[in-house]
């Protein structure tokens, strides 16, 4: 257990949700206890569980059976843990042709198995070169059905994709003092690559469900609401949570019908996106291999956008969620950056301060090849370790902490 503060929870002010600083949100040692509590409940078996659960249905993705049925699936396990306010997002996705290329699903290479940025190198300056960001692995999806040797799988996930409707499923924790505001949890449970999207984002989509879970036990009461969303077609261009947010942006802090203190879309307080949380071996070798063990000084990136118009709110946001995971994560410590990128906290950052959580920053690390198994066959459930499984298990701890104090969430005695 790591136990560094570098930030204080009480010397963060902020200037979203909590009225004044953060030191309202755990104004007492008993706001400790419930936070404790909380996060004690989340447990490595449970979520390796929720996860390999999520694998029956391959690679999930967008446009098929196979994704249509784990929508269902994610439906009535958050319906079984209690999450019962549970709803559907419809839209249509159906993106004009792509000239020259055959994908439209927002593949990285649409000709061949192989993936792209084949060419082992330093960043910037190809083989031989010199870079202060060392060596660069290949990346790119796999689009070859015989690069997964399991032909169990490889069959589940024959059915290509069709343009069409869609669907996404989030449910809500309705606050008792506050139901007309609320943060936002997501992650995104489509995927590609003849695998099962494991970690991609498998390992994102159980630690929401997870969450989702824990505040909706009945011994809990949140102040303010909490919506756990579970987005479709990411790998296509963040198109579902992009869906969401024109859809839903307007309906904002309004009561329906008027004067019933029922509230469709509680206005928002923050989204926290989490997308691939499993995998910090560290950078690739020379020959482009990466290290098969969790490095020592595996971390959780928290990451903000500093291009957009809430910058200053997100970038405080986000060190909320790092002095929330150094009082109360249990094995792998937290750092904050920058970068926030292709991921489905994008629609919403400049609207509210938004963040994601990941294994590594995904532009300078996971789009370097620090990742090998980032949209291939690899990217399978047994791929993975316990120490994988609780870098991800990590990221929840500080997720749940940092919303409990935030939510006002207490626990029944």
């Amino acid at each position: 257990m790591h136990s560094t503060k570098l930030w204080g929870v009480a010397a963060i002010t902020l200037t979203f949700g909590i009225q004044g600083s953060a030191a309202d949100a755990q104004p007492t040692e008993a706001g400790n206890a419930d936070v404790r509590t909380l996060v004690s409940r989340l447990d490595l078996e449970q979520y390796k569980a929720t996860l390999e659960g999520l694998t029956q249905f391959g690679d999930r993705r967008q446009g098929t059976k196979r994704n249509r049925d784990a929508v269902d699936w994610i439906e009535a396990r958050l319906k079984a843990v209690g999450c019962t306010t549970t709803e559907r997002i419809d839209y249509i996705f159906d993106p004009p042709p792509r000239e020259g290329r055959g994908r439209r699903d927002g593949e990285l290479n649409p000709t061949g198995g192989t993936p792209t940025g084949g060419i082992i190198g330093r960043n910037g300056s190809g083989p031989g070169g010199s870079s202060i960001f060392g060596y660069r692995g290949p990346t790119g999806v796999n689009t070859d059905p015989m690069a997964q040797p399991d032909e169990a799988l490889r069959e589940l996930n024959m059915e290509p994709a069709t343009n069409g409707p869609r669907q996404q499923v989030y449910c809500t924790k309705i606050g008792t003092t506050r139901p007309d505001e609320m943060y936002i949890i997501g992650a995104h449970m489509d995927g590609h690559g003849w695998g099962e999207a494991a970690n991609d984002d498998g390992s994102g989509t159980a630690l929401v469900m997870e969450l989702a879970r824990v505040f909706n036990a009945p011994d809990v009461q949140t102040e303010r609401s909490i919506r756990f969303a579970l987005w479709n077609n990411e790998e296509t261009g963040l198109n579902g949570a992009r869906a969401y947010v024109e859809q839903r942006q307007a309906l904002q802090g309004k009561q329906d019908p008027a004067g019933s203190g029922r509230y469709p879309e509680p206005k928002w307080l923050g989204m926290i996106q989490h997308d691939m949380m499993l995998f910090d071996h560290g950078a690739p070798r020379a020959d482009g291999t990466v290290s098969r063990d969790q490095r020592p000084e595996a971390d959780v990136n928290i990451e903000f956008q500093s291009t957009s118009e809430l910058m200053e709110e997100a970038r405080d946001l986000a060190f909320f969620f790092k002095a929330a995971n150094d009082m109360y994560a249990t094995d792998y410590p937290a750092t904050v950056g920058p970068h926030m990128t292709n991921t489905d906290s994008t629609p919403f950052m400049n609207l509210v301060p938004a963040i994601s959580l990941r294994e590594n920053e995904r532009g300078a690390h996971v789009g370097a090849g620090w990742d090998p198994h980032w949209h291939q066959p690899t990217d399978v459930y047994t791929t993975f370790t316990d120490d994988d499984f609780r870098l991800g298990l990590n990221a929840g701890q500080t997720t749940l902490a940092a919303i409990a104090q935030l939510a006002g969430a207490t626990v029944t005695k």
